[in-house]
């Protein structure tokens, strides 16, 4: 472990009986960049969150946070490191300002005037003295990241932020964590929305079966996933997949059932002209082509596992697709 590192852990692991949730993870978290967590369902991303928070304690290995080690009976650390685990839970009969001041009671000295700093920044100055009760789950989602962000942390670790936001909440959070980024600050992130964290993050850490099975800048872990999508008459599908197969091998070009005619090929999306080019000279011409790099195929690529269950033994393997969520 280095002093640049906001975040690292080393061979961390934990057991829930049998169940083993976390097998040596070992997490590289730069200072001042937003990181992706990522991962299937019973891959152990919860179990993560409450061992970085001190809410359990791990079987072995070791958490360092901000360059110092960290462990369960340094929780009052946490003052230095904003957080945000699972669903927030505020006094339903306070507004949303008097919940921030509770909060902050019970926690690091802060200026009064951090409150309305906070609930600016996440866009509830004007609700500020509604009470809680009346606040939808997605200004509840709010207010509890105001909540982390009131002792101005360094180090800001998010369980599903974006969880209950409508798409325009969605944009203005992405737009929060990345400005808080750009001023220096460390953002963890776990989430399943594969598509936002593409958008969103510059480091990507994916695990399934409590391992880390692939970290790096979303640059680099995107640069061999590209795809190209192509669109052709539908009764041309199969000649245009025999003549796809002279560029890339023939399991890398799938035929879509949901949209007839489209094809998707893996391939660097530079590569377009040359798809198009193959299929003018096999007498195919293309009415659609799409190109771009996919999050969503190393991730499914990588968590294919679908013997993982959660510690209370439910089914957590992969429950469905789509374009932007891992349910």
């Amino acid at each position: 472990m280095t002093a640049d590192l906001a975040l690292a852990t080393r061979a961390l692991s934990k057991s829930y009986g049998s169940r083993r949730a976390l097998d040596g993870l070992d997490l590289t978290v730069p200072t001042g960049v937003v990181y992706g967590f990522l991962g299937p369902n019973g891959a152990g991303k919860t179990t993560t969150m409450r061992l970085l928070t001190g809410l359990l304690r791990p079987d072995s290995g070791t958490i360092e946070m901000l360059g110092r080690p960290f462990s369960r009976s340094d929780r009052h650390r946490l003052f230095d490191i904003g957080a945000l685990v699972e669903s927030p839970s505020f006094y339903p009969y306070l507004s949303g300002r008097e919940n921030l001041h509770a909060l902050a009671s019970a926690g690091a000295p802060t200026p009064r005037k951090r409150i309305d700093e906070v609930l600016e920044i996440v866009g509830l100055r004007d609700r500020a003295g509604d009470k809680v009760s009346r606040y939808s789950l997605g200004m509840k989602q709010r207010l509890g990241i105001a909540g982390a962000l009131l002792s101005d942390p360094q180090l800001l670790l998010l369980d599903e932020p974006a969880n209950g936001l409508d798409p325009a909440g969605i944009v203005a959070m992405r737009e929060t964590l990345r400005h808080l980024a750009a001023i220096g600050k460390t953002v963890f992130v776990s989430s399943h929305l594969l598509a936002e964290v593409q958008q969103l993050a510059d480091v990507v850490g994916i695990i399934a079966a409590g391992k880390l099975v692939r970290e790096g800048s979303i640059k680099e872990l995107l640069a061999g996933e590209g795809i190209v999508r192509v669109r052709v008459s539908p009764d041309e599908v199969a000649a245009a997949a025999t003549a796809l197969a002279t560029l890339v091998q023939q399991d890398h070009v799938t035929a879509s059932t949901a949209e007839p005619g489209w094809l998707t090929i893996q391939i660097a999306p530079d590569r377009t002209a040359e798809v198009n080019r193959t299929l003018a000279q096999a007498s195919i011409y293309a009415s659609g082509l799409e190109s771009g790099n996919d999050l969503e195929e190393l991730f499914l690529n990588l968590t294919h596992d679908p013997s993982a269950v959660d510690p209370d033994g439910t089914f957590a393997g992969m429950r469905g697709r789509s374009t932007t969520e891992i349910n």
